[in-house]
C-alpha cells in the first residue's frame, strides 16, 4: 500500500465503454477474458503486433449476441502494475482491438480491466483490490451496469481464478483450454454442459 501523502489509490475496475448495442442493458451477459480467449497468452501483451487472434473470435462474440448476450470483456492487467505497460497503452490496444472485432460486426459494449496487483509493482496500483480476479469485483460491476442477474450469464476464461471469480458473483462459468473459440461458443449454445463453476 502507498504510504500516507503518497499517490491516491483508485480501488475497484477500470471501465472502457463503447456503447455497441443500444438497449443492452436488461439482456442476458456475457463476461470473457481476454488473454488465453481472445487472443494468445504471450505474457502481458500490450502492442498490437503481439495479438495473435484464438480461432475465430468475431464469430464467438457474433453468435453470442445473436442468442440474445451483450458481450463485455473482464480482464486482469498486473503489466500496469508492474511497469510493463502504462495505462494509456492498454487503453489504445483494446480500442483497436474492439474496432478490429467490430468491422467483423462482432461487437463488444465495454472492457472492465485490474491494474491492480497485491504484491509487485508501483504505487498508486500496488494495492490488493476487490476487482483482480480470481476476486468477483469486476464481474459484480459489469452485472450491476448491465442490470443482468447472475443467472443470466455466463463467464467464460482459461484459468482457474477466472471460475473462482465467476463462482463468487454467481456467474456460471466455462472453461477454455484449447481450440477454437468460435467453435466453442457454438457447442456451449447449442447444448450448454455443466459450467466448471456455477
Amino acid at each position: 500500500m502507498p504510504s500516507k501523502g503518497g499517490p491516491a489509490v483508485e480501488i475497484g475496475p477500470k471501465v472502457l465503454t463503447f456503447g455497441s448495442r443500444d438497449g443492452a442493458a436488461g439482456a442476458r451477459l456475457a463476461l470473457l477474458d481476454r488473454d488465453g480467449v481472445l487472443i494468445v497468452d504471450h505474457g502481458h501483451v500490450s502492442a498490437r503486433e503481439q495479438v495473435e487472434w484464438i480461432g475465430d473470435v468475431a464469430e464467438a462474440i457474433r453468435s453470442l449476441q445473436d442468442a440474445g448476450y451483450a458481450v463485455v470483456i473482464v480482464t486482469n492487467q498486473a503489466g500496469i502494475a508492474k511497469g510493463l505497460y502504462s495505462e494509456e497503452q492498454f487503453v489504445e490496444l483494446m480500442r483497436w482491438i474492439v474496432s478490429e472485432l467490430a468491422h467483423d460486426g462482432a461487437l463488444i459494449d465495454a472492457v472492465y480491466y485490474c491494474p491492480h496487483h497485491p504484491t509487485e509493482g508501483h504505487p498508486p496500483y500496488l494495492v490488493d483490490c476487490p476487482c483482480r480476479k480470481p476476486k468477483p469485483g469486476m464481474l459484480l460491476r459489469a452485472l450491476e451496469d448491465a442490470r443482468v442477474m447472475p443467472a443470466h450469464s455466463l463467464m467464460i476464461g482459461d484459468k482457474e481464478t477466472d471460475m473462482e471469480a465467476a463462482q463468487a458473483a454467481g456467474v456460471p462459468g466455462y472453461l477454455f483450454s484449447r481450440g477454437d473459440l468460435g467453435e466453442f461458443v457454438r457447442r456451449l449454445l447449442a447444448s450448454p454442459p455443466r459450467p466448471q463453476r456455477a
